[in-house]
């Protein structure tokens, strides 16, 4: 039987929800797409974005498979530019029209009218909330929709006191470092890059307080090589032991262990010596290998030289307290300081979800229950498309969408039972919680550095076609945007029929 026409509701307006909406809409699909936001781009859009941002991927990295960025474009875009770019695309593709901006979802709930599918509670501007039933649902929210808000005591008097504290989404302008002792909390690629701007906005004192060194990636390591050809290939991804190994499979890893050993140590040498590790007592104590994931950063350029030169104050530990004009650090020290900026990050979750879905989506420990990523059987009619985060962020999503209007449609070439995807669901957190630790960061909704193995098992299950290049930039090259467009052209087509009709 064809599948039939449905209302489907997308919740977000960002990377995510763009190709989620365009999938739908394209397979013929009514869509809504919400947007608590007044603009399009999520993360991108520009009262989100600080000073300076960029992409953390080459912009042939950062695309969606039907459209390029421009020529024009640098290497690593600006957010400025990535957001021209999703207007663009949302031009290109006639979802403008879909867009219902300053609209939050405030609660969402399974039909009761005995129809599949969820009654969204809308709250608009300047309106009195609304329901509204749907058939699907995809969320599109991603992992940086709500803020991490930290409190310290003393906070009110330091405020009091002319100091400011910002979520580091907050800082939007420049001019509010200058002549200002400036404290960062965090260490993420948000962190540095606020940090090195403000040293170049004018501050009198720039200070990073950070838990732990990570390691990071220079945009070209050995200052020659652009990281995309050792990070984005599958040759290094093989370097990684996955999921469902055979017996072959691990007898070679056992083999190719003092080789693979070996690639880890020569490139934390590399990068200790390029980012001058050593000198800045800032090298990582944890082996590369171990923390490859969709948290390493990407080096702010110029991060590294300005802290050896003392420009940038590194102290490792946290805040405990503010007092007015300073602010207080676990390790006893205490720093002049006129404006806090607190890069930690967002909080993970499904806020509009219910506790009674949220415990079948969510284990104990934070980890999500999802096949795929992308949907979990005990909550039909739903799914959740840029929760595989990875390295190739557009292309993940555009993937996941890809994949899910197959599974609303019952049309994947392997359309699994929800006794499948429950068994492949506990067989992945085995997997992240025993033998790739790494994996469980974001709630687990990493699939870097597995992200060629991640879509080739979406693409097998929508029975596109993937043709492999040739040895060489099959094992060397990074992902092409393009060419995963012809697979998942190649997948069956089919065509949806009108509901109540026969």
């Amino acid at each position: 039987m064809a599948p039939t026409r449905k209302n489907v509701a997308v919740i977000g307006a960002g990377v995510s929800g763009l190709a989620a909406a365009k999938v739908f809409k394209s397979q013929g699909h009514t869509v809504s797409v919400f947007e608590r936001s007044h603009d399009l781009g999520g993360v991108w859009e520009p009262s989100r974005s600080y000073p300076g941002i960029q992409t953390q991927s080459p912009k042939d990295l950062y695309r969606y498979t039907d459209k390029a960025m421009p020529d024009a474009y640098p290497e690593w875009p600006s957010g400025a530019q990535v957001h021209h770019y999703l207007t663009a695309y949302a031009h290109d593709h006639g979802l403008k029209p879909l867009l219902q901006f300053n609209t939050q979802v405030e609660t969402m709930d399974q039909r009761t009218d005995g129809a599949p599918g969820w009654s969204l509670t809308l709250k608009t501007e300047n309106a009195a909330p609304r329901t509204e039933n749907y058939d699907f649902v995809a969320v599109c929210t991603g992992q940086f929709s709500e803020k991490n808000i930290l409190t310290h005591p003393g906070q009110e008097a330091f405020e009091a006191a002319g100091g400011q504290v910002l979520h580091s989404s907050e800082y939007t302008d420049e001019s509010l470092v200058k002549d200002k002792d400036v404290v960062v909390l965090g260490f993420s690629k948000s962190a540095t890059d606020i940090a090195v701007n403000a040293v170049h906005s004018g501050a009198k004192s720039v200070t990073i307080v950070y838990r732990e060194s990570v390691w990071r990636i220079p945009y070209f390591v050995g200052g020659l090589i652009n990281f995309k050809r050792i990070l984005y290939i599958r040759k290094q991804e093989n370097m990684f032991q996955g999921w469902r190994l055979t017996a072959l499979d691990r007898l070679k890893y056992k083999l190719a262990a003092p080789f693979i050993w070996a690639n880890w140590r020569a490139l934390e040498a590399l990068l200790s010596r390029q980012l001058k590790l050593g000198k800045t007592g800032l090298r990582p104590k944890q082996p590369i290998e171990d923390t490859v994931s969709c948290s390493v950063p990407i080096v702010t350029p110029g991060l590294f030289d300005l802290i050896a030169a003392g420009k940038i104050k590194t102290i490792q530990g946290t805040f405990t307290s503010y007092g007015p004009g300073t602010v207080t650090l676990s390790g006893g020290e205490t720093l002049p300081a006129d404006l806090a900026i607190l890069a930690v990050g967002w909080k993970l979750g499904v806020p509009f979800l219910p506790d009674a879905y949220l415990n079948k989506l969510i284990e104990p420990d934070g980890q999500y229950r999802l096949y795929r990523i992308i949907a979990n059987p005990d909550l039909p009619d739903m799914g959740f498309v840029g929760f595989n985060s990875s390295f190739c962020t557009v292309l993940s999503a555009e993937m996941a969408a890809n994949w899910l209007v197959r599974y609303a449609d019952g049309m994947l070439a392997r359309q699994p039972t929800a006794e499948e995807m429950n068994a492949n669901i506990e067989m992945m957190l085995e997997w992240k919680r025993t033998k790739r630790p790494a994996a469980q960061v974001y709630g687990g909704l990493c699939s870097a550095p597995f992200h060629f193995l991640h879509f080739d098992e979406l693409l097998a299950d929508i029975g596109a076609k993937q043709k492999k290049r040739n040895l060489l930039a099959e094992n060397f090259a990074p992902p092409n945007a393009q060419a995963y467009g012809r697979f998942l052209s190649s997948a069956p087509r089919y065509r949806l029929q009108e509901p109540g009709s026969a």
